[in-house]
């Protein structure tokens, strides 16, 4: 298949042509959930990211190999603490494009490795920050997860079933579409304007920025007043025709016609009839619409309704398991999921025309590839040896 190169375990060789981001070079200060996913997002694109792990975590573990958005990069294993940790970092940071941290605000600063520091070795490097409040303001220091930075934004409380109360949507939200993808998103268009500038800057990514970016289409309609209480929506389960329903095998299936002409098609397709003067696209009714669509849904198994729905253009899916995702046949067509060291993961996205997206490696242990990348990017084997010596390096 063109435009995506599905790697397995017996080889991580970029094939056909490199990733579209070819010859960028990025450096990661070691993190987990938002950072970790832009390092993925920039490696699966064809970056060469090098990620710096801890000197204390190194020896510690086997390679993770679950550790999913850990893949596709090398890891070196350095105490920022050291001084000559600390230059060592600043060196690389020196040769590179752009640099992704995701400590709370101040941290790098106080290592000496800020933007500042950065910047003065490489003017045009881009300093990509990743946190959940901001670089500013009055929460920029407070511990927070993803549930919290979903929650001040005001997405949380839109997501949940009437009467109950909100659900969160697993760390979607806030770590990887309004953290970890805005980050690579804000660092891409920083790079794109320092080929034109020569001048490199600060990216401020923040997950309650992004979660509220994410909402930008359900804030357009509380504003024109067609949003009403959680749950009783048109994308939110408030409507029937656009709702997941149990099936008679106890599996569910998905429908999502909420224009007037599918979901009248999907009706005759369930065989409903609302009755005479009975407008089942008016509010009033789709409680109503709802228990009628629940009870004929469950007659059937979720392969019968498979067997029926799918191929029409009734905005029908199954809810399927992750563990059988990878294998219904479109999916599998696409290739959209990859194995990596025995770990069934998603494959690169987006897919292109030319060039060719792919898996660089499984995650690494930290520091696995200390010497060698080093090595890769400049330095001698005597320096590698003497960082080794006074505890730089491990």
């Amino acid at each position: 298949m063109a435009g995506i190169a599905i790697v397995g375990q017996r080889s991580f060789e970029r094939n056909h042509v490199p990733g579209p981001l070819n010859g960028l070079k990025v450096i990661e200060l070691a993190g987990i959930g938002p950072g970790p996913f832009a390092a993925m997002m920039l490696s699966d694109m064809g970056a060469e990211v090098l990620r710096i792990d801890r000197a204390d975590a190194v020896g510690k573990a086997d390679p993770p190999r679950w550790d999913v958005p850990a893949r596709g990069r090398r890891s070196v294993g350095v105490d920022l603490k050291h001084p000559d940790g600390r230059e060592l970092v600043l060196r690389l940071a020196g040769s590179a494009d752009a640099l992704i941290e995701g400590f709370r605000p101040g941290v790098t600063e106080r290592l000496g490795l800020g933007p500042q520091d950065c910047l003065a070795r490489q003017p045009k490097l881009i300093y990509g920050r990743m946190t959940g409040w901001g670089q500013s303001g009055p929460w920029s220091a407070q511990a927070g997860r993803d549930i919290n930075y979903i929650a001040l934004s005001g997405t949380l409380a839109m997501i949940g079933r009437a009467g109950e109360a909100p659900v969160p949507p697993l760390n979607l939200l806030g770590d990887f579409g309004g953290g970890g993808l805005l980050l690579a998103f804000g660092i891409m268009c920083a790079v794109f304007e320092a080929s034109a500038s020569g001048s490199g800057q600060v990216v401020d990514a923040a997950m309650v920025d992004g979660a509220a970016l994410l909402n930008a289409a359900t804030f357009g309609l509380l504003s024109r007043g067609d949003w009403g209480r959680r749950g009783t929506n048109l994308l939110d389960t408030g409507a029937w025709f656009y709702e997941v329903y149990q099936t008679a095998d106890g599996g569910y299936v998905s429908l999502g016609a909420i224009d007037p002409p599918t979901a009248a098609q999907l009706l005759a397709a369930l065989e409903i009839d609302p009755g005479d003067g009975v407008d089942p696209f008016h509010r009033s009714n789709w409680a109503q619409m709802k228990e009628e669509v629940a009870a004929v849904i469950r007659t059937r198994t979720r392969a019968e309704w498979c067997s029926l729905l799918e191929g029409s253009n009734l905005c029908f899916a199954p809810v399927l398991e992750p563990s059988e995702a990878a294998a219904h046949p479109h999916n599998a067509h696409r290739d959209l999921f990859s194995e990596v060291g025995g770990v069934l993961q998603p494959s690169p996205a987006p897919r292109f025309g030319r060039s060719t997206p792919a898996i660089a490696g499984p995650p690494p242990a930290p520091g696995q590839h200390t010497d060698t990348a080093l090595l890769d990017w400049g330095f001698a084997s005597e320096e590698i040896h003497r960082l080794r010596a006074v505890g730089a390096l491990r």
